[in-house]
Protein backbone atom coordinates (compact mmCIF):
# COMPACT_ATOMS: atom_id res chain seq x y z
CA UNK A 1 0.00 0.00 0.00
CA UNK A 2 1.71 3.63 -1.00
CA UNK A 3 2.84 5.81 1.86
CA UNK A 4 -0.07 8.91 2.01
CA UNK A 5 0.83 12.06 1.38
CA UNK A 6 0.94 14.84 3.57
CA UNK A 7 -1.37 16.56 1.52
CA UNK A 8 -3.61 13.74 0.62
CA UNK A 9 -3.59 13.30 4.95
CA UNK A 10 -4.50 17.04 5.06
CA UNK A 11 -7.51 16.75 2.80
CA UNK A 12 -8.38 13.52 5.27
CA UNK A 13 -7.93 15.77 8.24
CA UNK A 14 -10.07 18.77 6.70
CA UNK A 15 -12.44 16.52 6.02
CA UNK A 16 -12.69 15.44 9.16
CA UNK A 17 -13.20 18.56 10.59
CA UNK A 18 -15.52 19.73 8.55
CA UNK A 19 -17.84 17.01 9.36
CA UNK A 20 -17.49 17.33 12.93
CA UNK A 21 -17.61 21.38 13.00
CA UNK A 22 -21.36 20.66 11.66
CA UNK A 23 -21.97 18.31 14.89
CA UNK A 24 -20.59 20.53 17.31
CA UNK A 25 -21.06 24.18 16.05
CA UNK A 26 -20.25 25.86 19.78
CA UNK A 27 -16.84 23.81 19.86
CA UNK A 28 -15.08 26.99 20.89
CA UNK A 29 -16.52 27.08 24.84
CA UNK A 30 -14.07 25.31 27.38
CA UNK A 31 -15.56 22.20 28.86
CA UNK A 32 -14.17 23.29 32.53
CA UNK A 33 -16.02 25.46 34.91
CA UNK A 34 -13.68 28.63 34.95
CA UNK A 35 -13.81 32.33 35.55
CA UNK A 36 -11.25 33.75 34.84
CA UNK A 37 -7.09 33.33 33.17
CA UNK A 38 -5.81 31.81 36.75
CA UNK A 39 -9.26 29.41 37.48
CA UNK A 40 -8.82 28.12 34.21
CA UNK A 41 -4.77 27.35 34.35
CA UNK A 42 -5.30 25.32 37.52
CA UNK A 43 -8.56 23.40 36.66
CA UNK A 44 -6.82 22.28 33.82
CA UNK A 45 -3.53 21.32 35.58
CA UNK A 46 -6.22 19.28 37.72
CA UNK A 47 -8.01 17.64 34.96
CA UNK A 48 -5.00 15.34 34.20
CA UNK A 49 -5.65 11.87 34.45
CA UNK A 50 -9.35 12.35 35.29
CA UNK A 51 -12.60 13.68 34.47
CA UNK A 52 -13.67 17.19 33.49
CA UNK A 53 -16.56 16.77 35.69
CA UNK A 54 -14.80 15.39 38.47
CA UNK A 55 -12.65 18.77 38.51
CA UNK A 56 -16.36 20.69 38.15
CA UNK A 57 -17.34 19.35 41.50
CA UNK A 58 -14.24 20.51 43.49
CA UNK A 59 -13.38 23.40 42.13
CA UNK A 60 -16.19 25.85 43.39
CA UNK A 61 -14.62 25.00 46.62
CA UNK A 62 -11.44 25.18 45.61
CA UNK A 63 -11.84 28.88 44.26
CA UNK A 64 -14.15 29.87 46.65
CA UNK A 65 -11.36 29.31 49.68
CA UNK A 66 -8.20 30.59 47.55
CA UNK A 67 -9.72 32.46 44.57
CA UNK A 68 -6.50 34.00 43.18
CA UNK A 69 -2.76 33.19 42.72
CA UNK A 70 -2.15 35.12 45.76
CA UNK A 71 -4.64 33.30 48.12
CA UNK A 72 -3.40 29.87 46.79
CA UNK A 73 0.35 30.97 47.07
CA UNK A 74 -0.12 31.49 50.88
CA UNK A 75 -2.21 27.37 51.23
CA UNK A 76 -0.72 24.52 52.73
CA UNK A 77 -0.32 21.98 50.38
CA UNK A 78 -2.49 19.34 52.91
CA UNK A 79 -5.28 21.74 53.04
CA UNK A 80 -5.29 22.13 48.86
CA UNK A 81 -4.90 17.99 49.05
CA UNK A 82 -8.54 17.66 51.52
CA UNK A 83 -10.50 19.71 48.92
CA UNK A 84 -9.51 18.07 45.77
CA UNK A 85 -8.57 14.08 47.42
CA UNK A 86 -11.21 13.11 44.96
CA UNK A 87 -9.30 13.65 41.83
CA UNK A 88 -6.49 11.58 40.65
CA UNK A 89 -2.84 12.21 42.01
CA UNK A 90 -4.48 14.64 44.16
CA UNK A 91 -1.46 15.11 46.15
CA UNK A 92 1.31 16.30 43.24
CA UNK A 93 -1.75 18.36 42.06
CA UNK A 94 -2.04 20.14 45.48
CA UNK A 95 1.69 20.67 45.30
CA UNK A 96 2.11 21.54 41.47
CA UNK A 97 -0.97 24.36 42.52
CA UNK A 98 0.84 25.84 45.31
CA UNK A 99 4.15 25.99 43.26
CA UNK A 100 2.23 27.65 40.55
CA UNK A 101 0.54 30.03 42.55
CA UNK A 102 4.02 30.93 44.21
CA UNK A 103 5.78 31.59 40.84
CA UNK A 104 2.74 33.43 39.43
CA UNK A 105 3.15 35.93 42.32
CA UNK A 106 6.40 35.82 42.49
CA UNK A 107 7.26 36.50 38.74
CA UNK A 108 3.96 37.31 37.09
CA UNK A 109 2.26 39.90 39.28
CA UNK A 110 -0.19 37.28 40.18
CA UNK A 111 -1.38 37.31 36.84
CA UNK A 112 -1.13 34.25 34.13
CA UNK A 113 1.60 35.09 31.52
CA UNK A 114 0.56 35.26 27.94
CA UNK A 115 2.80 33.18 26.13
CA UNK A 116 4.38 29.20 25.50
CA UNK A 117 7.27 29.76 26.91
CA UNK A 118 6.17 31.31 30.16
CA UNK A 119 3.57 29.43 30.83
CA UNK A 120 5.35 26.07 30.49
CA UNK A 121 7.50 27.19 32.50
CA UNK A 122 5.24 27.53 35.40
CA UNK A 123 5.57 24.23 37.80
CA UNK A 124 2.69 21.18 36.67
CA UNK A 125 1.80 22.90 33.60
CA UNK A 126 2.78 21.29 30.39
CA UNK A 127 2.35 21.91 26.16
CA UNK A 128 -1.61 20.53 26.85
CA UNK A 129 -2.36 22.93 29.52
CA UNK A 130 -0.44 25.90 27.77
CA UNK A 131 -2.31 24.97 24.52
CA UNK A 132 -5.71 25.18 26.60
CA UNK A 133 -4.72 28.43 28.58
CA UNK A 134 -3.86 30.28 25.32
CA UNK A 135 -6.71 29.36 23.35
CA UNK A 136 -9.30 29.82 25.91
CA UNK A 137 -8.07 32.50 28.19
CA UNK A 138 -6.26 35.10 25.52
CA UNK A 139 -7.95 33.66 22.24
CA UNK A 140 -4.39 32.53 20.63
CA UNK A 141 -3.76 28.99 19.01
CA UNK A 142 0.19 28.33 18.85
CA UNK A 143 -0.72 24.56 19.35
CA UNK A 144 -2.95 21.82 19.48
CA UNK A 145 -3.80 20.76 23.43
CA UNK A 146 -3.11 16.97 22.92
CA UNK A 147 -5.42 14.71 25.54
CA UNK A 148 -6.64 11.49 25.79
CA UNK A 149 -8.99 12.05 23.13
CA UNK A 150 -7.16 13.95 20.53
CA UNK A 151 -4.43 11.45 21.13
CA UNK A 152 -6.90 8.36 20.20
CA UNK A 153 -8.69 9.25 17.83
CA UNK A 154 -5.80 11.30 15.86
CA UNK A 155 -4.26 7.32 16.19
CA UNK A 156 -7.65 5.95 14.90
CA UNK A 157 -7.91 8.38 12.03
CA UNK A 158 -4.18 7.46 10.86
CA UNK A 159 -3.10 11.06 11.46
CA UNK A 160 -0.75 10.09 13.64
CA UNK A 161 1.18 6.55 15.36
CA UNK A 162 3.49 8.48 17.42
CA UNK A 163 3.54 7.39 21.03
CA UNK A 164 3.95 10.41 22.44
CA UNK A 165 1.46 13.51 22.80
CA UNK A 166 4.34 16.01 21.92
CA UNK A 167 5.06 14.07 18.75
CA UNK A 168 1.47 13.55 18.03
CA UNK A 169 0.84 17.24 17.94
CA UNK A 170 3.85 17.34 15.78
CA UNK A 171 1.90 15.39 13.38
CA UNK A 172 -1.08 17.27 13.51
CA UNK A 173 -0.01 20.81 12.91
CA UNK A 174 1.59 19.69 10.10
CA UNK A 175 -1.68 18.51 8.49
CA UNK A 176 -4.43 20.85 9.94
CA UNK A 177 -4.25 24.30 8.70
CA UNK A 178 -3.18 26.59 10.85
CA UNK A 179 -6.70 28.43 10.93
CA UNK A 180 -8.52 25.35 12.53
CA UNK A 181 -6.11 24.57 15.26
CA UNK A 182 -7.87 26.29 17.93
CA UNK A 183 -11.10 24.48 17.76
CA UNK A 184 -9.51 20.65 16.96
CA UNK A 185 -9.24 20.17 21.04
CA UNK A 186 -12.66 21.25 21.43
CA UNK A 187 -14.41 19.10 18.73
CA UNK A 188 -12.50 16.07 19.47
CA UNK A 189 -13.34 16.02 23.52
CA UNK A 190 -16.68 16.42 22.31
CA UNK A 191 -16.85 13.90 19.52
CA UNK A 192 -14.69 10.99 21.62
CA UNK A 193 -17.36 11.49 24.01
CA UNK A 194 -20.07 10.90 22.05
CA UNK A 195 -18.72 8.75 19.71
CA UNK A 196 -15.06 7.59 19.41
CA UNK A 197 -14.60 6.38 23.07
CA UNK A 198 -11.62 4.67 23.60
CA UNK A 199 -13.93 1.41 24.22
CA UNK A 200 -16.45 0.18 22.42
CA UNK A 201 -16.83 3.30 19.86
CA UNK A 202 -20.60 3.54 18.41
CA UNK A 203 -18.67 3.18 14.76
CA UNK A 204 -21.98 2.05 13.55
CA UNK A 205 -23.87 5.21 13.92
CA UNK A 206 -21.03 7.28 13.58
CA UNK A 207 -21.67 10.33 11.28
CA UNK A 208 -18.27 10.09 10.10
CA UNK A 209 -18.17 6.02 9.38
CA UNK A 210 -17.92 6.62 5.95
CA UNK A 211 -14.67 8.06 5.91
CA UNK A 212 -13.22 6.19 8.72
CA UNK A 213 -9.66 4.19 8.26
CA UNK A 214 -10.40 2.68 11.71
CA UNK A 215 -14.40 2.00 11.28
CA UNK A 216 -14.38 -1.57 12.46
CA UNK A 217 -15.34 -1.61 16.26
CA UNK A 218 -18.72 -2.93 16.84
CA UNK A 219 -21.19 -1.03 18.64
CA UNK A 220 -21.73 -2.41 22.61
Amino acid sequence: MPRESRAAKTLRATAVLDRIELLYPDNQRCLLAHSNAFTLLIAVMLSAQTTDAAVDKVTPVLFGRWPTAKALASAHTDEVSEVIHSLGFYRSKAKNCVLCAQKLLADYGGEVPDSMQELISLPGVGRKTANIVLNCAFGRAEGIAVDTHVFRIAHRWRLSLANEPLKVEQDLLKVIPSERWSMVNHSLVLFGREYCMARHPRCASCPLNDICPSATHPEP
